[in-house]
């Protein structure tokens, strides 16, 4: 890179949250650096690698220190690189999905976004998938014993605040993160006059595996931030 140019910067996060990111790009991540974007990829509490009281450490607190943590990591890698902080973008898929949805609800500072499979309210999420008991041990109880320690970390009760061009992407046979998490954020994006797109993969599930989806789902995620950042 030319220490002398500003480049945008986008913030991959992963999945989980109990997973972790690697010494490695995967394609899509790969294709925008290619594109003259910074790609940060972080680490933030409840990811592995740090130690088990560290993945503990967003208990009862999703979208509190883990959206801190990926904060400061933007701001720490604008220190020590030429980033465009007028260019910034963020995606994931699952829990990288749900990230994005929160943090447009938290912070105007991203110019686009890409939640892929997010999870929009954890209300109505804990009702319509397949894996309900994983989240127990996050909460500490039922959303039916205790639904305020869900309702707190729902992007939906905050979408109001939303003012970022966000791309949605979805399977139609989720069972972990099912598709009517998106159509939510969707419709409240849509009613809001928030600029949106949104794509649902038919015979898909809860990764997008068809190489013909796969492939848009790549592409059309790389040109909605193209879009954007170039936006006037």
């Amino acid at each position: 890179f030319d220490a002398t140019t500003k480049y945008p910067l986008v913030v991959h996060v992963h999945g989980g949250p109990a997973a972790a990111c690697m010494s490695r790009w995967d394609t899509t991540s790969g294709a925008m650096s290619a594109m003259d974007y910074f790609v940060l990829c972080p680490n933030p509490r409840g990811s592995y690698g740090q130690g088990e009281p560290f993945t503990q450490a967003n208990v009862k607190d999703f979208g509190g220190g883990d959206y801190r943590d990926i904060m400061s990591g933007i701001d720490a890698l604008a220190r020590e690189y030429p980033i465009d902080l007028d260019k910034l973008g963020i995606y994931g898929h699952s829990y990288g999905g749900y990230m994005t949805m929160w943090a447009e609800t938290q912070t105007t500072r991203f110019k686009a976004a890409m939640a892929g499979a997010g999870l929009s309210n954890w209300l109505s999420y804990y009702g319509e998938n397949d894996i309900d008991e994983w989240m127990i041990p996050y909460f500490g109880a039922s959303v039916y014993d205790d639904p305020k320690v869900y309702e707190k970390s729902s992007p939906i009760v905050f979408v109001k605040k939303v003012k970022t061009p966000t791309l949605i992407l979805v399977g139609d046979r989720d069972g972990e993160v099912p598709a009517p998490q998106s159509f939510e954020w969707w419709h409240a994006l849509k009613t809001l006059g928030v600029p949106n797109q949104f794509v649902v993969y038919p015979n898909e599930g809860h990764a997008i595996s068809q190489p013909e989806h796969s492939f848009d789902y790549a592409v059309r995620t790389m040109e909605w931030f193209d879009r954007w950042f170039n936006a006037k």
